[in-house]
């Protein structure tokens, strides 16, 4: 049953997406995001030619920096008894529940961890899991020095996917995820904060043929992670400062 703040999107896709548009960022092409600070599609919805389902979403974040984002990620996980509090901070409505699997240091170290969580996206409650991943991955050996030519802060990188024995999960228990796409957070360095470009990429499910997996991607997750990324980040550009700046 949905939040009683959230009205349910319709579990359909329309059939402008339903071909391929030059406006979606492929998967391969994510070091694209370097070379042009701004392309065509920084928010939106399209079927790339990859065919996986690309969503955008900008968010502008004054007087945070790319440390704050690092360590925000890190601290998460930092204090087991009060993750899913902590985390209902960055969304009241739609987040439900947090835990973590993975190093636990309040140290701005996130990667080779995952983000267990329930959160309601388009309305729907999802199960999911966040597992990062180093830049590299999406950028290539030489990310950070092509960081710095682009004036890039830092960038959150992960596989996205179903958390699978939520509901038997126990607190030390490695999850079970069944990955369906990928993520990026990207955080470009603005005069007086950063600007962060977020890139969802949905369909490529564990399992599946390539170009199979965006039949299983639920029409409402389209629309809706567009909306709470945008919504999430724009409620964490105003209270991460104090944040860090308390307990940091």
């Amino acid at each position: 049953m949905a939040n009683n703040a959230q009205i349910p999107l319709p579990n359909t896709i329309g059939p402008h997406l339903e071909t391929p548009s030059s406006y979606a960022l492929c998967l391969s092409d994510t070091p694209m995001l370097l070379e042009h600070p701004y392309l065509p599609m920084e928010t939106g919805v399209a079927l790339g030619e990859d065919k996986l389902y690309h969503i955008a979403a900008q968010t502008y974040m004054p007087s945070v920096t790319g440390a704050m984002i690092d360590w925000w990620i890190g601290f998460l996980p930092s204090n087991p008894t009060l993750s899913s509090e902590i985390y209902k901070l960055w969304h009241p409505r739609d987040h439900v529940f947090s835990s973590w699997y993975g190093p636990r240091n309040n140290d701005s170290t996130y990667v080779g961890g995952h983000h267990l969580v329930h959160e309601y996206i388009g309305g729907h409650l999802g199960k999911l899991a966040i597992s990062f991943v180093s830049p590299s991955v999406r950028f290539g050996p030489n990310w950070e020095s092509d960081f710095k030519k682009a004036n890039v802060a830092t960038a959150i990188c992960a596989r996205v996917g179903n958390w699978v024995n939520s509901d038997t999960w126990k607190e030390g228990d490695k999850p079970e995820v069944k990955y369906t796409g990928h993520l990026v957070h990207l955080c470009m360095q603005e005069a007086d904060g950063i600007r962060m470009r977020s890139r969802f990429w949905l369909g490529d499910v564990d399992g599946m043929p390539e170009g199979e997996g965006v039949k299983m991607v639920p029409g409402f997750m389209l629309e809706g992670l567009m909306k709470h990324c945008s919504e999430e980040m724009a409620i964490l550009a105003q209270i991460l400062p104090s944040l860090y700046e308390r307990w940091s």
